[in-house]
């Protein structure tokens, strides 16, 4: 099967989640003999993209994504056209790019871009965070999850402050939500739509109540095991008390959460690492590190994985709603155990525990860190690590092929839709 996947995340010096499980995906089907193609941005480099990002088939720079602030936050708007003018770019050169392929994957931002999406073409698009319904795609404000769904309020997030927020700003802010929100239902009903987690499908049903899903699939996150399971085998047995966090150091990842409240509540000798870069490492640097709690910045892929598989415990202390964490599925692929709040689509990944009590989850931060404590208080659990893991890419992708194969008869469908919607 010819596969051309798509995301304007990539190529990148530093790529995130999304961008991994790209990569990951791509990389797994070129393994099984697929073709597998990547289209990406443009306007980082043109040389050396795929070598960049790890992948081991050929990138197309296909469009620009620069500048596309369109200064809502200078105006305290979300603007009606700028997604729809994104997604229109992206849709653009995927139409371009498509011909000889059986099957095009999106994996971004703009979940409408299937609106502009030639109808011939075979397109599946993957949900991976609330961005289909919240247009900062994380839910989260002030500190905390939002469960506010009228879409006047969403100025909140945009607006500089509170008193900035008057009835010209809420008006058009309103009309940018409810035209994204309409535009991916519709986008949704014309193509093929996989989220990451039943969590996300939930949420999505909570905004737009009547949206016609029947399209859509859940299929989890996935790990490339086999690589896991190497750096499992080649890691050191586990060092007492080693705690390690990887992730963006940003709001709602619960960084400075867990290191205010776990401060004093740790057993002696308990060393903190936090691997990741973000606007918020410099201040918690400053506040908390030294001693038992070390940043050490951005590291790549494979020192992560490596950190992860020496640790006694894994903590992922995001107070957002994780959709489906990478980083909860990895440590339980290298056969640690892991400790995390019990939101979003996280309590979902308990499914692909190794052992019992493998993944624990905590209803507050006070409650994680006791967690930690009580586990720290044990020695660090070892395995034996099996020679299959459920969430590996490899046994997923037989449900995503058949998705994709799909394709014929949810095209017959849509025509017939069509037909019956210009009749009535």
């Amino acid at each position: 099967m010819r596969i051309l996947m798509v995301s304007e995340d990539l190529p990148g010096d530093q790529i995130g989640g999304l961008g991994k499980h790209v990569v990951t995906l791509a990389n797994r089907l070129l393994a099984e003999g697929h073709d597998v193609e990547i289209l990406g941005r443009n306007d980082r480099g043109l040389d050396g993209c795929a070598a960049q990002i790890g992948f081991r088939g050929h990138f197309r720079p296909g469009f620009d994504y620069a500048r596309n602030g369109w200064k809502e936050l200078q105006m305290g708007v979300f603007n009606p056209l700028k997604r729809p003018f994104f997604a229109r770019k992206i849709a653009t050169a995927i139409n371009e790019h498509a011909h000889g392929f059986d099957v095009v994957h999106y994996h971004g931002h703009v979940p409408m871009v299937g609106l502009h999406v030639d109808e011939s073409i075979n397109y599946v698009q993957t949900r991976h965070d609330q961005g289909s319904e919240c247009l900062t795609h994380l839910r989260f404000r002030d500190d905390a999850v939002c469960d506010n769904l009228v879409p006047g309020d969403c100025s909140a997030c945009i607006a500089r402050n509170d008193k900035s927020v008057g009835p010209m700003r809420r008006t058009v802010t309103a009309l940018a939500v409810n035209g994204y929100r309409s535009q991916t239902a519709r986008a949704f009903a014309r193509h093929k739509t996989v989220f990451v987690s039943d969590f996300l499908r939930r949420q999505f049903l909570r905004a737009v109540p009547d949206a016609d899903l029947s399209r859509c699939r859940v299929i989890h996150n996935f790990v490339d095991y086999p690589r896991l399971l190497a750096t499992s085998r080649a890691a050191p047995a586990p060092e007492h008390g080693d705690v390690v966090l990887v992730g963006r150091v940003d709001a709602g990842k619960g960084f400075g959460e867990f290191l205010a409240a776990s401060q004093g509540r740790l057993p002696p000798g308990t060393r903190l690492t936090i691997a990741g870069d973000g606007p918020q490492r410099a201040a918690l640097e400053a506040r908390y590190g030294g001693g038992g709690v070390r940043f050490l910045g951005w590291q790549d892929y494979a020192s992560t994985l490596a950190l992860s598989a020496r640790a006694h415990l894994c903590v992922v202390p995001s107070v957002c709603e994780e959709a489906c964490s990478t980083t909860v599925l990895e440590a339980l692929a290298l056969g640690r155990q892991c400790v995390a709040l019990a939101r979003g689509g996280t309590p979902e990944l308990a499914a692909y525990q190794q052992y019992d009590g493998q993944l624990q989850l905590a209803a507050t931060m006070d409650e994680l860190v006791e967690r930690v404590r009580r586990q720290l208080a044990e020695p660090p659990r070892q395995i034996v690590p099996p020679p299959s893991f459920g969430a590996d890419a490899g046994r997923l992708l037989p449900r995503l092929l058949e998705l994709y194969a799909e394709q014929t008869n949810l095209l017959d469908r849509y025509v017939h839709v069509e037909q019956r919607r210009h009749a009535g």
